[in-house]
């Protein structure tokens, strides 16, 4: 299923996962939301659904850096074709 999911998608969710100026709580999760998508049971229209809704909460979080807003939003958009393709 992680062929469904696209490259960049996963490239930017590891960048956030490995930049040290991320609050820890938000790369935890960026981890989380990685292995839903490449390995969850739902369908990857579910699984991006679940996971836009999760990046908007974090993206609201005060303590983010805002160059960490621009990628979780840019994250977002691309997973939005997903759910709207499937």
């Amino acid at each position: 299923m992680a062929e469904n999911v696209p490259q960049e998608v996963l490239d930017v969710l590891d960048r956030i996962i490995q930049d040290d100026s991320v609050p820890r709580n938000i790369r935890k999760t960026a981890g989380e939301i990685k292995e839903s998508l490449l390995h969850g049971e739902d369908t990857l229209a579910v699984r991006a659904s679940s996971a836009i809704s999760i990046l908007e909460d974090i993206a609201s979080d005060p303590n983010l850096p805002m160059h960490v807003r621009t990628l979780i939003w840019n994250v977002s958009s691309q997973l939005e074709r997903i759910s709207v393709d499937r």
